[in-house]
């Protein structure tokens, strides 16, 4: 058994890979969708070379082969016959990807981050386009709420679409984790709702909100953040395909 265990784990991971990427969008919970090309070559790749070391005859089957011709090497015997099956666990990983893949970073990740926050001076922003409700990223609505000193959110609707994340002081927020390139380097953007407690959906449960800025603290400074929205509207909806905000 132990000759087809490198042979099982390329073949599951590479299988694992190639069911994110072609038959669905799962891939876009942990890298951006330009890299789904490099996955799909990565993935036929493992299927390819796991297919290939199927093929191939190593060192044991020429030892099992002499204890077949009645050539026993009673130590190499035991060592084949005991070997290290802990190897075998590598292929769990592996296999849980392929059955199980995991679901997009949520509510545990942004605590984790909860107070950084992209590192850019005040000053004025690009004008916004003309009528409302305005559809922006929560990393959007947060710069120009924290940073812009054009005050271009004032007297404007707005619609945010997150999940739902709570504070330890009972605020909700609505919240999104910010990619660069995959998953591993997230970063987290939130918004608090006000005047809608009544209407807060649990937590991980995605929304989108819509609403007026109610500027609060200096520009720049920590009492800005977070940035608060006065919610008119909030409407339950379901994970995007594409769960992260781009830069």
């Amino acid at each position: 058994m132990r000759r087809y265990g490198p042979t099982v784990l390329l073949l599951l991971t590479g299988a694992a890979v190639l069911r994110i990427t072609l038959f669905g969008d799962l891939y876009l919970r942990y890298v951006q969708a330009g890299l789904r090309p490099y996955l799909i070559v990565s993935g036929a790749a493992l299927v390819l070379l796991g297919l290939v070391t199927a093929g191939l005859r190593t060192p044991e089957d020429h030892q099992v082969r002499g204890e077949a011709e009645g050539r026993p090497d009673d130590e190499h015997r035991h060592q084949h016959r005991h070997g290290p099956r802990t190897a075998w666990l590598l292929t769990l990983p592996a296999l849980a990807l392929l059955l199980f893949p995991p679901p997009a970073l949520g509510s545990y990740s942004a605590g984790r981050e909860a107070a950084q926050r992209a590192a850019q001076g005040v000053g004025t922003f690009p004008a916004l386009p003309a009528g409302d409700p305005l559809t922006l990223t929560v990393a959007e609505f947060s710069s120009r709420a924290i940073y812009d000193s054009g005050r271009s959110l004032k007297g404007r609707t707005v619609r945010l679409t997150g999940f739902v994340t709570r504070g330890d002081d009972g605020a909700w927020y609505v919240t999104r984790l910010l990619v660069t390139c995959c998953a591993a380097d997230a970063t987290t953007g939130k918004v608090e709702i006000r005047g809608a407690d009544d209407d807060a959906p649990p937590t991980d449960t995605w929304v989108t909100v819509t609403g007026t800025w109610r500027p609060k603290g200096t520009l720049g400074s920590d009492a800005a953040w977070p940035p608060t929205l006065d919610a008119e509207k909030v409407t339950r909806v379901e994970q995007p395909a594409d769960p992260y905000e781009k830069p």
